[in-house]
């Protein structure tokens, strides 16, 4: 599948997605799957003017072994990928789902037990709080990556051939599940996986959640290296997202970070997870909608391919009491749908610019990085807050 075609008669569509959870009983969608659940979901999504949906292949629950893949899992996976394609929707698959929701998703193999961590995000287990556990690193454990190759070209096989599946994802944000001891070593990883797909379905293309994290911190994932070995660019740009931004909804940061990527990378830049992490107070649904229109249109702006919505529904709807516990104890109120299925303000937003059928456009808006990537990774924070002050104010202003 083409990303993007700036050149050409046909022109692309800017993809909007969303991340896909259930409503009821979120993090058990594989455990306890109900396709009826999943297929109203879907339809839901696609009169909302939705293209993709990004779904998450919990780890424990397609792996719960190194050397086994769940025949149940990969089952339900084609179920949805029917549901989906019913509905004309196109799926994004993401593979090693560990860090989510504010809390670490992690096979029981792949955690040393009471061992301790310096890790302060909070680990599950199984469906259970782990107190006392080290996750081992999935980047140069020899038994993790064999068992990943495993994982990705087993579900590659089962799924290649389905209309529905756009792209393979690597990861949902992989730095904050287990930080790299070695960025390179990481990005290599990466490589070993996207080979291993490719062998079984060299026609759809591969990425891997970043977040906006990686921009900031050398320490981490380097988009410039991970990029390098996969089909298209992405960040997560979550709000607030850094002290950079004046306020928590900063139309100009979520822009400047898929602009930056696309800099470092020297490839359009789809913004694939992003909303609002907090609390609404009353009445500020309004504002919210606001910001979403304004975004959409400053993301087309800087040659953006689409942007995906954190959350299709409010998270922690049905969680158990002790994950909303050690996870967050505020409802998460940027999903398209509330707990009790009505759709909030920005929903509406994000129908009425689907109707206009936007289309993937040559950047007339982008971040002037003059540095190599090794030079912006030097001292990759300074930098950001000058690149960001001079995207936000014109290149002439005064660096803060």
């Amino acid at each position: 599948m083409r990303i993007t075609n700036l050149e050409g008669d046909d022109p692309q569509p800017f993809l909007l997605g969303a991340n896909y959870w259930p409503r009821k009983r979120p993090m058990d969608l594989w455990k306890t799957f109900d396709i009826d659940e999943v297929h109203d979901d879907f339809a839901t999504l696609s009169e909302l003017g939705i293209d993709v949906i990004r779904l998450f292949l919990l780890w424990e629950d397609f792996q719960p072994d190194p050397s086994t893949i769940r025949c149940a899992s990969l089952a339900h996976l084609l179920q949805a990928c029917d549901a989906a394609a019913a509905e004309g929707l196109k799926v994004d698959l993401t593979f090693f789902v560990g860090h989510l929701g504010g809390c670490n998703w992690a096979p029981s193999w792949l955690v040393d037990h009471g061992v301790a961590s310096a890790q302060s995000t909070p680990l599950i287990v199984g469906g259970r709080i782990v107190r006392n556990g080290k996750i081992r690193s999935p980047y140069d454990d020899a038994e993790a990556r064999r068992a990943a190759v495993r994982l990705v070209r087993g579900v590659a096989k089962a799924i290649a051939g389905h209309s529905a599946v756009r792209s393979y994802d690597l990861g949902h944000e992989p730095e904050r599940f287990v930080v790299p001891n070695n960025s390179a070593l990481a990005a290599d990883w990466l490589r070993e996986l996207a080979q291993a797909i490719h062998n079984v379905d060299a026609e759809r293309p591969i990425t891997c959640g970043l977040h906006a994290d990686s921009l900031v911190r050398a320490d981490l994932l380097r988009v410039d290296q991970v990029f390098a070995n996969l089909d298209f660019s992405v960040v997560h740009a979550a709000v607030p997202s850094s002290t950079l931004s004046d306020h928590s909804l900063d139309n100009d940061f979520v822009s400047f970070a898929c602009a930056l990527v696309a800099a470092l990378t020297n490839k359009p830049c789809l913004l694939q997870s992003w909303g609002l992490k907090r609390r609404l107070p009353p009445l500020s649904e309004q504002l919210l909608a606001k910001h979403v229109g304004e975004t959409l249109s400053q993301l087309v702006d800087v040659g953006a391919t689409g942007a995906y919505l954190s959350c299709f529904s409010d998270d922690l709807c049905d969680r158990s009491e002790g994950t909303r516990l050690e996870c967050g104890t505020e409802e998460r109120s940027f999903g398209l749908l509330r707990c009790d299925g009505t759709p909030r303000r920005h929903a509406e937003v994000l129908r009425r610019f689907a109707e206009s059928n936007p289309i993937v456009k040559p950047a007339v808006r982008r971040v002037n990085l003059n540095m190599s990537a090794d030079e912006y990774y030097a001292n990759p924070a300074e930098h950001l807050q000058r690149l960001y002050f001079e995207f936000k104010h014109g290149s002439e202003a005064t660096s803060l």
